[in-house]
């Protein structure tokens, strides 16, 4: 047994929880792939204001220990100016939310096949193999059509994400559980 591999105590508590997340993260993602302009503008929405609110809060910090140097200001005016601009614009935004949604499915991609790794060779490691390889193909649609993606496709590869990522969360939380009662 590696240091990656999930413990027996793990398991259980992996499986229950893993069942519920991925129920949510299916229906998150059929809400995308159904309504995706919706998914699309909010998660430019959502981004410009964790941008907005990261601003604020630096710029509070900024101005209670050093509100007298310029450098220090730079870097919470930059986040509440992009947070605004998104905010403001965020059919704009989206473009810029596009190239981050690229490097999120690769991060996503390698924490799969991570996970993979880590429950090989119990059940549901080729399931989450899977969904890395999903997660690396989207990243790659997402870098090849470039700032010009309809509204419409980022709500889409955004739904087919969370939808795998539901899906294979309850294929592995549903054999974890059925191998426990098995007492596998």
């Amino acid at each position: 047994m590696t240091d990656t591999m999930l413990t027996k105590r793990e398991i259980p508590s992996f499986g229950k929880y893993t069942l519920i997340t991925g129920i949510v993260l299916i229906l998150l993602g059929m809400t995308g792939i159904i309504l995706p302009a919706i998914l699309a503008l909010g998660t430019a929405l959502f981004f410009g204001w964790l941008l907005l609110t990261a601003g604020i809060v630096w710029a509070l910090h900024t101005f209670r220990y050093s509100p007298k140097n310029f450098l220090d200001w730079l870097k919470p005016f930059l986040l509440i100016l992009c947070g605004c601009l998104i905010i403001f614009y965020p059919l704009t935004g989206i473009a810029a939310v596009s190239l981050l949604l690229a490097i999120y499915l690769m991060m996503d991609a390698f924490g799969s096949f991570s996970l993979a790794k880590a429950i090989h060779p119990g059940k549901g490691w080729g399931w989450m193999t899977f969904n890395g390889v999903t997660s690396l193909i989207l990243a790659f649609l997402f870098l090849i059509s470039g700032p010009v993606t309809s509204i419409w496709l980022i709500g889409i590869y955004i739904g087919i994400s969370l939808f795998f990522d539901g899906f294979v969360l309850v294929t592995i939380g549903w054999k974890l559980k059925k191998a426990e009662q098995h007492g596998e």
